[in-house]
């Protein structure tokens, strides 16, 4: 029996796929649960139309996301760290403290763990910090820590 399935089944598939299944499992758990339906014409139409919206979606999203990148480039964040006594910051900017500097000046939000290689910052001067806003779509930001004066 073919079934098209509402969400993802363990050890059967994901959602959206059109799997076989034995008949018994397919009625009385799959059908029954609803888990899946059965995988006729109009079952196909309907999961083509789907796949169809879906792709559009992430389309806009990918587009989205390339726009986001290049309002990035143009964006410098600047932090202060007081000076310890051998010259260097005695903080360091964290990616979570960038998150939150993105979100209030700029009203930009992005997920701190789409960071690539993150690390904090402790030394003076400009840093780029790379993050993956979207599958295969890369931003940098420009961050700037200066010494503290006074």
């Amino acid at each position: 029996m073919k079934v098209i399935l509402l969400e993802d089944v363990k050890k059967v598939g994901k959602k959206g796929e059109i799997v076989t299944v034995a008949d018994g499992y397919g009625q009385n758990f799959l059908i029954k649960n609803q888990k899946a339906v059965m995988a006729n014409a109009h079952e196909r139409k309907i999961l083509a139309k789907q796949n169809e919206e879906k792709a559009k979606e992430l389309e806009l999203e990918k587009q989205n996301a390339i726009e986001l990148s290049k309002r990035l480039e143009t964006i410098i964040l600047k932090f202060v760290s007081p000076v310890g006594k051998d010259g260097l910051a005695t903080s360091q900017v964290s990616t979570k403290q960038i998150v939150k500097e993105l979100r209030e000046k700029y009203d930009i939000r992005v997920d701190k763990r789409k960071f690539v290689n993150p690390h904090s910052i402790g030394a003076f001067g400009d840093t780029k910090m790379e993050i993956e806003l979207f599958k295969g779509v890369m931003a940098s930001i420009n961050i700037h820590l200066s010494p503290k004066q006074g």
